[in-house]
């Protein structure tokens, strides 16, 4: 019995001896996993993400600001397509930068950019079906277009809009052309003519298509009186874009009075300001021959990019020359490109 109170004293002993080496083991630990761990000033910032950058737009500063998340680039990389031509209206193929020009406000540039690769196509097709455009104006036009998607690259990628009273999105972002061409084989004819609005739409959606390259088909036989938006309004969008648009009136016949009320100008002008042109075949093998032609066009372009010298953002209007050398033995040849670009910091 005596010994009981030694026993018990050393079990108290050995177990404050273990809670004590516990504790010191805990503190070490905790220590040293502080130690492990970095202060959170000294953890690293994401990379900021760059921005996409739409052909033709001038975005000058590539920077994150995380207090406000307002994204600066600083690509200001002008890109153009140029179609060039020989005295008989014939594609010129095969020429290097070399045989380029270009001038920004009368400033000669450098090319740093320079492709003529026979790449895909991000297309809006703009297709009338005003009342004016019953009977068989609208089926010598679909005829053409699928002349038009015979000769264009596999790879083109389209988008249909058909315009009234209004303009409706029919297909978005497609490679099946022959879905394309079956949502026009029943389409009804009617009401007036909203040519503004729906180029508006074709614009808007082609610039956020697939490829870098892109173009709008737009096709009717008269002047807008339906529109929302203004021609002023649409004019200011194509010079801000990077779309080419290529225009076909439709006449039938002898029958060009609405376009003699002003219907050609105004086409004319809009493939004009955005560097494609304006066509009025006034016969079905014409017809046939203008669709195939732009087809080919779109083929046979140059892609060229050069970077401002002295830019400065002040989202004014620059005017591009473009000119083209032949080379020898060559006769003359004609270039055409977007008239100019808007210097902005955020394009739509």
């Amino acid at each position: 019995m005596r010994a009981r109170p030694a026993l018990c004293l050393r079990l108290i002993a050995l177990v404050s001896f273990l809670a004590l080496a516990g504790l010191i083991s805990g503190r070490t630990g905790s220590t040293q996993q502080t130690q492990r761990q970095p202060p959170a000033s000294a953890a690293p910032s994401p990379s900021p993400t760059p921005s996409v950058q739409s052909p033709s737009r001038v975005l000058p500063g590539i920077q994150v600001d995380n207090d406000s998340q307002t994204v600066i680039t600083n690509s200001d990389l002008i890109t153009l397509t140029v179609t060039v031509t020989d005295t008989f209206g014939r594609f010129v193929t095969g020429l290097n930068q070399n045989a380029f020009t270009i001038f920004d406000d009368k400033e000669q540039q450098q090319i740093t950019f320079f492709s003529d690769e026979d790449a895909p196509v991000s297309l809006g097709v703009i297709f009338d079906v005003s009342r004016s455009m019953g009977g068989e104006k609208i089926s010598r036009a679909r005829e053409a277009l699928a002349k038009f998607i015979e000769t264009s690259h596999s790879g083109d990628e389209y988008f249909l809009i058909g315009f009234n009273d209004r303009a409706q999105l029919l297909l978005d972002k497609t490679r099946d052309s022959d879905a394309l061409l079956n949502k026009l084989t029943f389409v009804q004819t009617k009401g007036q003519t909203a040519l503004y609005d729906a180029t508006y739409l074709g614009v808007e959606k082609v610039t956020r298509g697939t490829h870098p390259k892109r173009a709008v088909l737009l096709i009717s036989d008269g002047q807008d009186n339906s529109s929302r938006y203004t021609f002023t309004e649409l004019r200011r969008l194509l010079k801000e874009s990077d779309v080419i648009i290529y225009a076909v009136g439709i006449v039938s016949g002898h029958d060009d009075s609405t376009l003699d009320m002003g219907g050609r100008s105004i086409l004319e002008e809009l493939a004009g300001v955005s560097g494609g042109k304006a066509f009025f075949p006034s016969s079905t093998a014409e017809m046939n021959d203008t669709f195939e032609r732009i087809a080919l066009e779109l083929r046979t372009q140059y892609s060229i990019g050069y970077k401002p010298t002295n830019f400065v953002n002040d989202g004014k209007w620059h005017k591009l020359k473009i000119k083209v050398q032949p080379p020898r033995g060559f006769p003359r040849l004609f270039v055409r490109g977007r008239e100019g670009y808007y210097s902005v910091t955020n394009p739509k």
